[in-house]
């Protein structure tokens, strides 16, 4: 059985390149009994033919524009070719060839503050048609018999990344225009069938809704702005059918104007910094503190992307999600980052930074954030889940904003406390600490905070008032979970529970 705890062992990228490997395998299977139209030795030697010239031309573009790259994006992007572009070897050779060196160019060309602005494969896609009318996409990934397992590692990847309520907005759209579409035709139980059939059974969306609809880079950051941008993407996908305005748009199409949509709405920022100090907090969790650009602005709690070049990288990449555990107050950006046995290259690469050495921090993004609204609230912090708090605390200390907000700091012992000084001096603004430990064996005999894990006794008891709060929680998935659903039990409404765990972008 699959479990989220076993699906936060692996990143998003590397989740991703397994699963579209998978699809060109199973496709390989049904290929050798003509069950799809192409064979295996067509499939392989396509996915040899977009994996050489993706890499090599990402090589070129990166050494050209000293950028740093993430080169399991690239094998993505060949493998998502692959699957769009019908896979008859030699005949289309040159159609993945050049696709494959369009899809890099944008990466690098397409860009706003070296940002990519469309997704690489569906932009390909388009432009490649539009200088050779004879090479299009047909989406074969589409077919009835792959279908199933579009479906399976789909939704394994959607629910590592946490987009659920973006996908299902997409297909909601989606469908709801498809069956609009039946209405306009004279035999409207006749069409109803035809395009369901034609829409659920062969059709590209479930691979576009699942998969291109998903890349983090290329969709908003914020999750209402992502639920309207799946609800963009859904009805023109839907277009085939409905045909609005007189236009009929390809899904690579629709998911270029979502991607327009994504650089309207989204704060775009590529931030190069540079290290200026490394500050050990326990003996497993440090801090990275970098220079801050005056004119970068967030909100406290919120998170980025960070890639971090190094060498001997491991199968866990080069980029990882931090939140900012600085307060936008402060001149200086600082991420918190705890250390387990055994560490990844990318941690370790971290900690033996020298001064100076320069990290990339990309996409600004997360809702965790202090409401505008003012209002009594709980901050429930697992661990290294404090560094949201330590965000949104520090900016109530230095705008000496009065709240009424109890906070339940938990670790399993004294020693792994951090930020406890920024903590003590908010308490004169509101913001009441409440320390507890979890490993009992090792409390302290003149410990004065609490002992336990936060639990529905003890909100009771420190926040009796607990209905009338809103609750934030950050930490493990799996405590953040857990609670979540204590907190229901307890009475809590769904808009009164905040809750943040990481994407799944990154691992360990």
């Amino acid at each position: 059985m699959i479990t989220d705890k076993w699906l936060d062992k692996i990143t998003m990228y590397r989740l991703t390149l397994y699963y579209l490997l998978g699809l060109t395998f199973v496709a390989s299977f049904f290929g050798v009994f003509d069950l799809i139209p192409f064979t295996p030795t067509d499939i392989g030697l396509s996915l040899l033919t977009a994996v050489v010239v993706s890499g090599f031309s990402n090589f070129v573009f990166a050494k050209l524009f000293k950028a740093i790259t993430n080169i399991e994006s690239v094998f993505i992007t060949a493998v998502i070719l692959v699957l769009i572009i019908p896979a008859q070897f030699p005949a289309n050779l040159p159609f993945i060839a050049l696709a494959s060196i369009f899809a890099m160019a944008s990466k690098y060309l397409l860009t706003i503050d070296k940002q990519h602005v469309f997704n690489p494969a569906g932009i390909a896609v388009i432009a490649i048609p539009l200088l050779f009318p004879n090479l299009n996409a047909t989406w074969w990934v589409g077919s009835p018999l792959l279908m199933p397992f579009v479906l399976i590692g789909g939704y394994l990847l959607v629910r590592r990344i946490r987009r659920e309520q973006m996908v299902l907005w997409f297909f909601v759209a989606y469908f709801t225009a498809v069956i609009a579409s039946s209405f306009l035709h004279p035999n409207i139980f006749g069409a109803l069938i035809k395009t369901m059939q034609i829409s659920v059974l062969s059709s590209p969306v479930w691979f576009l809704g699942l998969v291109m609809l998903t890349e983090p880079l290329t969709s908003p950051s914020n999750e209402r702005m992502r639920n309207i941008f799946g609800v963009v993407v859904g009805f023109f996908a839907a277009s085939t059918q409905l045909k609005p305005f007189g236009i009929v748009m390809t899904p690579e199409t629709a998911l270029a104007v979502g991607n327009v949509f994504t650089l309207v709405v989204n704060p775009w920022y590529r931030l190069v910094l540079s290290l200026k100090q490394v500050v050990r907090l326990t003996p497993d969790t440090f801090a990275f503190i970098y220079n801050k650009s005056k004119d970068f602005i967030f909100q406290p709690g919120q998170f980025m992307e960070w890639t971090l070049p190094h060498v001997k990288v491991d199968e866990r990449g080069n980029r990882r999600y931090f939140t900012i555990a600085s307060s936008p107050t402060e001149n200086e950006l600082i991420i918190g980052v705890k250390y387990n046995d055994p560490n990844s290259s990318f941690k370790i690469a971290l900690l033996k930074a020298k001064s100076s050495k320069k990290i990339i921090a990309t996409q600004l993004a997360g809702d965790f954030v202090l409401p505008k609204k003012r209002e009594p609230m709980v901050f429930v912090a697992g661990g290294i889940g404090i560094t949201p708090f330590r965000s949104m605390v520090k900016y109530i200390v230095d705008k000496k904003i009065k709240s009424d907000i109890v906070l339940f700091y938990s670790n399993k012992r004294e020693q792994d406390i951090v930020f406890m000084d920024v903590f003590e001096e908010a308490r004169q603004f509101g913001v009441n600490t409440i320390y507890t430990l979890t490993d009992k064996e090792f409390v302290p005999e003149n410990w004065q905070g609490s002992v336990g894990y936060v639990e529905e006794h003890m909100i009771r008891k420190e926040t009796p008032d607990y209905l009338n709060r809103k609750f934030y929680v950050s930490g493990p998935q799996l405590m953040v979970q857990s609670l979540e659903k204590t907190l229901s039990v307890m009475g809590l409404p769904k808009n009164k529970i905040v809750t943040d765990y990481f994407p799944g972008f990154g691992g360990k």
